[in-house]
């Protein structure tokens, strides 16, 4: 098992926290965490488990993945690349929820194509579930994301205009 790095952690998501523009108290609410117990993790004293880490990320709107490197409970020579893309992408605060999902999927469906196994820190992870479930509806309806190729190459449907 990898080493959890606390101080580094604690240093990362006190930055992610200060970016998001929310005091220790807020985020402990939104994430479902006491405050003095994120004040610890802050401060690297205490070693949050996955499941904290992803209340966390999902109150910051973060990858849960880049938490788990920067915990150390994900290999982070494993494949930080693809980590650290789906991140950006997620943290990207000019595209829609809709539209991230999009983005990922068409990302993995090349990564897949090229040979290389998609990173999953937890795979009964909700979100992953349900951009798997969105993707597979939309595939058997025919539904691709407007004016967009499918992995195979094929049409996904005409791009829509707004009049």
């Amino acid at each position: 098992m990898a080493s959890l790095n606390v101080g580094n952690l604690g240093e990362y998501l006190r930055e992610q926290r200060r970016n998001a523009q929310l005091s220790l108290r807020q985020l402990a609410d939104a994430a479902g965490v006491s405050n003095p117990y994120l004040s610890q993790i802050e401060r690297g004293l205490r070693k949050p488990s996955a499941e904290v880490l992803q209340q966390v990320a999902k109150a910051l709107r973060i990858s849960a993945e880049t938490l788990y490197v920067r915990a150390g409970i994900l290999d982070a020579e494993r494949d930080r690349d693809e980590v650290e893309t789906r991140a950006v992408i997620l943290a990207d605060p000019t595209l829609t929820e809709r539209q991230k999902q999009v983005l990922l999927q068409i990302y993995e469906s090349f990564r897949k194509e090229n040979g290389f196994e998609i990173v999953r820190a937890d795979p009964a992870d909700k979100d992953a579930r349900a951009a798997r479930q969105a993707r597979d509806t939309d595939d058997a309806q025919g539904n691709g994301a407007p004016g967009h190729r499918t992995a195979d190459g094929g049409d996904a449907g005409p791009q829509q205009t707004a009049s």
